[in-house]
């Protein structure tokens, strides 16, 4: 991301970004591992309250991956909402001062006018790495052009 002369037009919002392959495969696990062992606490022969635990089991495995594939960020005129893991916080565009992707980094951070910085899970170059580079260069073109962002920042 330090290439600031490939800096894209900002998208018309309001925009969200999300790790899509990510979500599709969290989701997609949650949902055969729900399935799969549901089917074998009915096949087997067991008694109710082991087959409740198999259940229960299973929901909750897949309610992890649910949680995990829930991270996004939305963008709109008046600014941006971060879904993690477990928070969601609104900023105003003038809150944001930079938009980070290093090398290494696992998500995108947000560099904030309190001195603070916020991770954005919603941006993660994991499977999906160039999509993660595009989508934290719209953002941050979105940050300099609605808020107090700088280029040179």
């Amino acid at each position: 991301m330090a290439d600031a002369a490939a800096q894209p037009e900002p998208p018309a919002l309001p925009v969200t970004f999300r790790p899509t392959r990510t979500r599709a495969v969290l989701l997609g696990a949650g949902l055969a591992i729900f399935v799969t062992i549901t089917a074998i606490a009915l096949l087997l022969d067991l008694h109710p309250g082991e087959r409740i635990s198999f259940v229960f089991t299973a929901l909750l495995l897949s309610s992890v991956l649910v949680l995990l594939s829930r991270p996004k960020v939305s963008a709109d005129e008046a600014g941006v909402t971060v879904v993690n893991l477990t928070r969601t916080r609104r900023l105003e565009w003038a809150q944001i001062l930079r938009v980070n992707l290093r090398p290494g980094d696992p998500w995108v951070f947000l560099d904030l006018s309190d001195g603070t910085s916020l991770p954005v899970l919603g941006i993660q170059p994991g499977i999906a790495k160039a999509r993660a580079i595009s989508d934290a260069r719209a953002l941050r073109a979105l940050a300099e052009s609605h808020g107090t962002g700088t280029k040179d920042h």
